[in-house]
């Protein structure tokens, strides 16, 4: 299960938020919303994030082992 709970720290220390991803850089709030809830996402929108934040990948997503989860 990928995780992005780190984007929320990494955002509020940047001093981006969610009104602005949406208004000045135009992420839709669909989007944001997938990723409150650790949904899929594309890897466009991560890319988005990345430079947007100026961060790595490793700082707004992690990965959760989820064994009760069939391939």
């Amino acid at each position: 299960m990928i995780l992005f709970n780190n984007l929320w720290k990494v955002m509020k220390e940047k001093n981006i938020s969610q009104y602005k991803l949406i208004n000045e850089y135009n992420i839709s709030p669909s989007q944001l919303t997938r990723l409150k809830r650790n949904e899929s996402v594309s890897t466009n929108t991560i890319d988005k994030f990345c430079e947007i934040l100026d961060c790595d990948l490793s700082d707004i997503m992690e990965y959760k082992k989820n064994n009760s989860r069939k391939i």
